[in-house]
């Protein structure tokens, strides 16, 4: 399987290439008010607006810091409704595409948080499946998608 590499913090962390839809330098985003610490903003793709997620804050940790290999990587996020969503992810120094064998992915064996998936190693340490389906609680998903939530 191949996966996009990127880092939270000092961590090393994978999304599944079929979730992600392109992958674009760090744009400037607009903010938005009272919103949750882990949004970082609005970005206009193609004339639609679509939230960005900084993966380091819903991590719990500190912002993303802006690196230059800092990106934002556009993903399909499938909601428990089953709509499809637009939405960022703010992830700090991209690596780039990595193979991960299937077989090499073992659960971790630790419940951090929903999204954090299986792990494998590799020469370079340890790395992380990110579940972007899991990857916004239930009020924020209700803030960011509020149509949904209103059909709901």
């Amino acid at each position: 399987m191949k996966v996009l590499v990127f880092h939270i913090g000092a961590d090393r962390y994978g999304l599944p290439l079929r979730q992600v839809q392109r992958v674009l330098p760090l744009l400037e985003l607009k903010g938005i008010p009272l919103a949750p610490d882990s949004v970082a903003g609005l970005l206009n793709l193609h004339g639609a607006p679509m939230p960005v997620i900084d993966l380091s804050r819903i991590s719990g940790r500190a912002p993303s810091r802006q690196h230059y290999d800092t990106r934002i990587v556009v993903t399909d996020y499938t909601a428990p409704d089953g709509t499809v969503h637009a939405l960022g992810l703010m992830a700090e120094r991209v690596q780039g595409v990595q193979d991960v064998a299937p077989q090499d992915l073992v659960p971790s064996g630790v419940q951090a948080a929903p999204f954090l998936g299986r792990v494998a190693g590799d020469a370079q340490g340890m790395v992380q499946l990110v579940e972007v389906n899991d990857l916004l609680p239930a009020e924020l998903r209700a803030r960011l998608f509020p149509a949904e939530a209103a059909a709901g």
